[in-house]
């Protein structure tokens, strides 16, 4: 099977936010160092300012009477609530840190309507978003070692201890990649024992990944099972986080029977491996998992960039005449439409793409670190200065997080794929029917008539709930459920019932646009986990009497879950 991207037909394009796999061309094409330096969007932030000098006038003079409100003591500026940065009670009661957060504050906000005020297109001013994020982000009092009455806290109460701790973290985090600080202790969790912890075992091994199944945890199960296909950034485990809050325990106990892909981590050598190599592979999986459980059809269930495997291969088997196999279509976080995906398709253009491709060539892979890396700064006070302030001024150990140990566990990808991904990127080629050819046959998301459930999350910074709700569109079935959760990207995965604080709307794709949808969808309290094991039980066929072991005649057990693969580095 050979993929092949073509660009003869018009491209669609989405007004809509959309998908990582314009992040991965990004992050791995240039480090954040070059998209800091001055360029083109600079170039023309200046030139819209300079042509609108009475609004430039305006902001300067407004910013001005305001500093010198905030130097007489008079300001009455105070952060947003809920900014944790300047949580501590110094930063009200003692007049120089006052001040000195108030004309930050002050600054900021100027600096950002500067940006509204340029007249940029969309792409110039999401890439200056970014550059202004970090800058103002990073130039935050509260980051200052000097300001911040935390680390002088640390210090005074340890001795001058925290100082050489946080020192050590400082180093040890700076000599290797991703160079941001550490989010979680190494150590802090062990695979098998504290994290990826459900029974099962591994009943496939090929060079491309392991396929484990689940043991079954009730007397009677589902006919039609679901396999999971995991993201290829990261390993599977996010969906078999810890006991309690994992997503595969949960969907076991309800009588499904579970199988999931665990990819191979690959190096150099397996530079060939592209979209196809995958697509053949989950194709070859689905093959095992209805010979073991004696099936026609099986739930496919993808997240992330694992969502866009699994529809690509729902639309190569819809292609060959085997699109009856695919029992239901689940796409979590995954945007298909490539097109606006705020920053990460600013920074998407045909040279940043051969760049990208041609590094990753070079080596054989996409680096994970990298990647992770670039993921840090979108979001940099929550996943940067917030470690810094704690690890290097404080001296502290980040607390233990599962999310993070799991995030921080990252994988590379196959020179092939991050090719393949890149060129669907700048093509759009899954929003275009029969602009993207698999083994030489057009594939159309349209032509995936099998029943879908789409989950977004509301506060997703990498793959935005609007260009989810877009892409659920693309698809052709007549029954596409769209749930959008209350969380971010990874939270809206793991989101186990019983929090009192969660809730997620729920809804028909109908709407001729995500706001409209959002206006008129129900509202439901906790998990959406019960609203989609209800959706899959509906489609999964009778009960049947669960099996006594796992794996089948040709499929022995090769080895305990989590396997082995997932340990790889």
């Amino acid at each position: 099977m050979t993929t092949t991207v073509t660009t003869t037909e018009p491209v669609h394009r989405s007004d809509e936010p959309a998908a990582p796999v314009d992040l991965l061309l990004a992050g791995s094409a240039r480090g954040l160092a070059r998209r800091m330096l001055p360029d083109r969007g600079w170039a023309r932030l200046a030139g819209g300012l300079a042509a609108r000098p009475g609004t430039l006038a305006h902001r300067g003079g407004t910013l001005a009477r305001e500093l010198a409100a905030v130097a007489a003591g008079r300001a009455d500026r105070a952060p947003a609530k809920g900014d944790k940065r300047f949580a501590d009670p110094a930063w009200q009661h003692n007049p120089w840190l006052r001040r000195s957060m108030q004309a930050y504050l002050a600054t900021a906000d100027t600096a950002y309507a500067l940006l509204a005020d340029a007249g940029l297109d969309w792409r110039d001013t999401e890439r200056m978003r970014f550059v202004l994020d970090n800058l103002v982000e990073g130039l935050a009092p509260s980051n200052n070692p000097v300001l911040n009455p935390l680390g002088w806290k640390a210090l005074i109460d340890t001795g001058g201890l925290s100082a050489l701790r946080g020192a050590r973290a400082f180093a040890c985090d700076m000599a290797t990649k991703p160079r941001v600080p550490a989010m979680v202790e190494p150590g802090a969790y062990t695979l098998g024992e504290t994290v990826a912890v459900t029974p099962g075992a591994v009943v496939l091994r090929t060079p491309v990944l392991e396929l484990i199944q689940y043991a079954p945890h009730t007397d009677t199960v589902h006919e039609v099972p679901l396999l999971m296909v995991p993201p290829v950034i990261n390993k599977y485990y996010i969906t078999d986080i810890a006991p309690g809050r994992s997503m595969i325990e949960y969907f076991v106990a309800q009588g499904q029977q579970v199988f999931t892909i665990s990819w191979r981590n690959p190096h150099a050598e397996h530079r060939d491996w592209g979209l196809d190599t995958y697509v053949t592979a989950i194709v070859d999986t689905m093959d095992a998992v209805q010979a073991i459980t004696g099936t026609g059809r099986t739930h496919l269930q993808g997240s992330c960039s694992g969502g866009i495997l699994a529809a690509t291969t729902a639309a190569y088997l819809a292609a060959t005449g085997h699109g009856d196999r695919v029992a239901g279509l689940t796409l979590a976080v995954t945007v298909l439409d490539q097109a606006r995906a705020g920053f990460a398709a600013a920074a998407l253009d045909e040279r940043t793409a051969a760049t990208a491709i041609e590094r990753s060539q070079s080596r054989g892979y996409l680096d994970g670190d990298e990647l992770a890396e670039v993921f840090a700064w979108l979001r940099p006070t929550d996943l940067v200065w917030r470690y810094w302030v704690n690890n290097y001024l404080q001296g502290r150990p980040p607390a233990p997080f599962d999310v993070l140990h799991w995030n921080a566990d990252t994988t590379r990808m196959a020179a092939g794929l991050h090719r393949d991904l890149v060129r669907i990127g700048v093509t759009n080629a899954l929003a275009a029917p029969g602009t993207m050819e698999l083994s030489g046959t057009p594939i159309d998301l349209g032509a995936v008539t099998a029943d879908a459930y789409v989950i977004g999350g509301i506060a997703d910074h990498i793959s935005p709930w609007q260009g989810c709700y877009r892409s659920a569109a693309l698809l052709g079935g007549a029954d596409t459920r769209f749930v959008l959760s209350t969380s971010g990207h990874v939270a809206a995965l793991v989101n186990p019932p019983g929090n009192p604080k969660a809730s997620f709307r729920v809804g028909t794709v109908d709407a001729d646009t995500p706001e409209q949808w959002l206006d008129r969808a129900e509202v439901t309290r906790d998990s959406w986990w019960p609203d989609y094991t209800a959706w899959l039980a509906a489609r999964s066929g009778p009960t049947v009497p669960a099996p006594t072991t796992v794996g089948g005649a040709a499929h022995s057990p090769l080895d305990a879950a989590p396997g082995t693969y997932v340990h790889h580095s």
